[in-house]
């Protein structure tokens, strides 16, 4: 679709989103500061061209729910409350307040998200973790294995987190309930050699795709299922996947709650999560 289709799009919508900003609620106050960002907004996050990854994309609606849960809201992108919040956020953070979600503000969303993973930081000092003493993993139970990719190992207390947070979804959330596939592991623990030995012969080690040390070399990283578009694989990177995944019920409830099992996410994988609590020597055998 071409720039000028996706900004038209982009328009129609944001002008339905204005429309709304001028029913009666909470999310709609102080609509006569902040409708007009309110509608750009809209517009925006279906039609910004931007390349916050490299690859060009088109809106943000990936990285909603996430931005919401920074900005301690969930009112919709294209509404005053989201606008007034985002500008709080932005003055918070030495930006300009305009309550508009640009290119600038969402690489300080980036960077906080980013240094909540202990891995990354790591990373960015220089070192690669070495992987857990074989005596600190444990092993997945059948089904708590996704049938696309099987994997077998977690370190023991991430193992145990991971259940609980599980237990707590299929309380809290009727579509996990519903559905057993959901929130099942994909990838967790993957021996370095194995990984280096599948990055020599695919080739796609870019830091994106996969890295050449990947956080799942710790036993804390855990690839969940929460649903698939149509036709796309379990952990497919196109926006249209990215998109879907972000919709559903159960990424939106790992979004608000998986902080509470000590999971945090990777911004561009709404599959990826990782345990940043340290080793609970309690689960040594």
């Amino acid at each position: 679709m071409s720039l000028r289709l996706f900004a038209l799009f982009g328009l129609a919508l944001g002008t339905l989103f204005a429309g709304q900003a001028r029913a009666a609620g909470p999310c709609h106050t102080n609509a006569d500061v902040w409708r007009a960002q309110g509608l750009a907004n809209a517009e925006a996050a279906y039609a910004m061209p931007w390349t916050p990854f490299g690859a060009m994309e088109w809106g943000w609606r990936p990285y909603l729910p996430l931005i919401q849960q920074e900005l301690h809201t969930r009112c919709g992108a294209g509404t005053p409350i989201f606008a007034s919040q985002l500008a709080g956020f932005q003055q918070t953070h030495g930006l300009a307040p305009t309550g508009l979600l640009d290119a600038e503000t969402f690489q300080v969303f980036r960077g906080l998200w980013q240094e909540r993973r202990p891995f990354v930081m790591a990373r960015v000092g220089g070192l690669c973790p070495e992987p857990p003493p074989i005596n600190q993993l444990g092993y997945l139970v059948a089904e708590e294995e996704h049938a696309d990719r099987l994997t077998r190992l977690l370190r023991r207390d991430v193992l145990d987190a991971y259940r609980r947070l599980v237990a707590a979804a299929r309380a809290e959330v009727p579509e996990v309930a519903a559905d057993p596939e959901l929130l099942q592991i994909f990838s967790g623990f993957r021996d370095p050699e194995a990984d280096a030995a599948r990055c020599a012969q695919q080739g796609n080690c870019d830091g994106l795709r996969r890295a050449v040390c990947s956080p799942h070399r710790t036993g804390t990283a855990v690839d969940l299922y929460v649903g698939r578009a149509p036709g796309l694989g379990v952990d497919s990177t196109t926006p249209a996947s990215r998109e879907y995944m972000a919709r559903t019920a159960t990424y939106r409830w790992l979004v608000e709650n998986a902080g509470r099992f000590g999971f945090v996410p990777y911004v561009y994988e709404p599959w990826h999560w990782e345990y940043v609590r340290p080793w609970d020597p309690s689960f040594a055998p």
